[in-house]
């Protein structure tokens, strides 16, 4: 979808769980590319499955169906060894930094440990790594590498966990929500950081979020996720300026807005509540929410179709259709 050659393409990969004897789809029939050096953001409600195709691409676990590969190499299928030797080059920054850490084990143990599993064993060479990584990342070597997680703050923690992703010189990461447990002065440096490390080590990020100006920030395109589908995709500013589906609409109608005498005011927003992923509504997912929705909403699902040059949406009704 970028006209690029991607390093990520999945394509069709859907997560299934067995609930109480219910059979449950997290994500369905999910198709990305994410080019060399791009920032992909991923945005949508709480419980959509943003998290779930980011642990999807990684393996973990691996995809009910479909396919996943990663600069040229189908990962789904592989064993664990030779998924251990790929993640080198595929790493993931977790939701939340502290319980992501071991709390018994020093940072040089844990930002090392990686290093440790693909076989370095030259105990200099792993120091020297461990201490350029943290400097990298703003953490000072000498007072951090033999202290453990409880004795640093949050967006301290964040950081030995960039640094222990980026420790094998990875070219994809996945950040899932880096920055949602932080404070807003925090939020903004590691931000920053990770603007900075993009470009340093030549990155390819997925930006996980549910914060719509960070992702607006931080990504070349943005994909809109409801209910376990992707809905919209487009480039970062149209997507915000011009979004053509009612359910991507109603998210930047949610934003909070600063009036001249200092009162902060929604817009209109969405309406309704999510249904339940175990009874998601027929044709259409988002129809029993949206405020544009028809007959054949109900009868026929939306399939992801291109209106404009890079500008895809999953609707029979596009807000903006093609020109």
């Amino acid at each position: 979808m970028t006209g690029q050659q991607p390093i990520l393409s999945i394509k069709d990969i859907s997560v299934e769980y067995d609930l109480q004897g219910e059979r449950f789809a997290a994500i369905s029939d999910i198709s990305l590319d994410v080019a060399e050096g791009e920032t992909l953001g991923l945005v949508g409600e709480s419980g959509c499955g943003k998290s779930t195709i980011g642990r999807a691409i990684i393996q973990l676990p691996s995809p009910t169906r479909g396919s996943v590969v990663f600069e040229g190499k189908e990962l789904t299928g592989l064993d664990r060894g030779e998924m251990r030797g790929l993640r080198c080059r595929l790493q993931i920054i977790f939701q939340d930094p502290i319980s992501s850490l071991n709390p018994r084990r020093k940072v040089k143990d844990i930002v090392a440990e990686p290093l440790v599993i693909a076989g370095v064993s030259d105990n200099a060479e792993r120091e020297r790594r461990v201490r350029e990584v943290l400097t990298a990342v703003g953490i000072e070597p000498d007072t951090a590498i033999d202290r453990v997680p409880h004795q640093f703050s949050g967006g301290q923690c964040q950081r030995i966990c960039i640094a222990r992703a980026l420790i094998m010189e990875p070219k994809f990461i996945i950040c899932d929500e880096p920055v949602s447990a932080l404070d807003v002065s925090v939020q903004a440096q590691i931000l920053n950081l990770l603007e900075d490390l993009k470009e340093r080590y030549e990155l390819a990020l997925l930006f996980i979020s549910h914060d719509l100006a960070v992702v607006k920030n931080v990504s070349d395109r943005v994909a809109v996720m409801y209910l376990g589908r992707i809905c919209e995709l487009a480039d970062a500013t149209r997507i915000y300026e011009v979004p053509a589906h009612p359910y991507s609409e109603g998210l930047m109608s949610s934003v909070l807005e600063i009036s001249h005498d200092g009162e902060a005011s929604p817009k209109s927003g969405l309406i309704g509540e999510i249904p339940s992923p175990f009874t998601a509504p027929s044709g259409c997912r988002f129809r029993t929410r949206c405020l544009y929705a028809q007959a054949k909403c109900a009868e026929i699902e939306p399939e992801l179709r291109q209106i404009q040059s890079g500008h895809y949406v999953a609707c029979h009704f596009p807000l903006t259709d093609s020109q």
